[in-house]
């Protein structure tokens, strides 16, 4: 069993900042690439960040330059970085991780988190 805690989300004005933390933990082998997708009511899941196992980043062209992530791999652990917050980055933001179990008789499957509430209004 493999489970995702998030945590930092919240209501920011704007131009204020959050930090998201997302931790794996349960029967791991290892943690391979790591991200933070988000949804709005009305809208689909889109990508925010991801990261990969050697802290390569990609980012969406809606965040880049406001938005930073970052992973702490010996905790399992990614953060995401919010700075100069939009009132169109209200969503709900979602965790999600590329997993190996400790019995590595499978590969790597996809988990994801339950979700945290950013909400970014004045």
């Amino acid at each position: 069993q493999v489970q995702l805690v998030e945590s930092g989300g919240g209501l920011v004005q704007p131009g204020g900042s959050l930090r998201l933390s997302c931790a794996a933990s349960g029967n791991i082998f290892v943690v391979n690439a790591m991200g933070w997708y988000r949804q709005a009511p009305g809208k689909q899941r889109e990508l925010v960040a991801t990261i990969s196992s050697g802290s390569n980043t990609r980012h969406a062209d809606s965040v880049k330059g406001r938005f930073t992530l970052s992973r702490d791999n010996a905790k399992n652990t990614v953060y995401l970085q919010m700075n100069s917050l939009k009132p169109e980055d209200t969503a709900v933001y979602y965790c999600n991780a590329e997993v190996v179990p400790l019995s590595r008789v499978v590969g790597a499957s996809s988990y994801w988190g339950q979700g945290t509430q950013v909400t970014v209004s004045s």
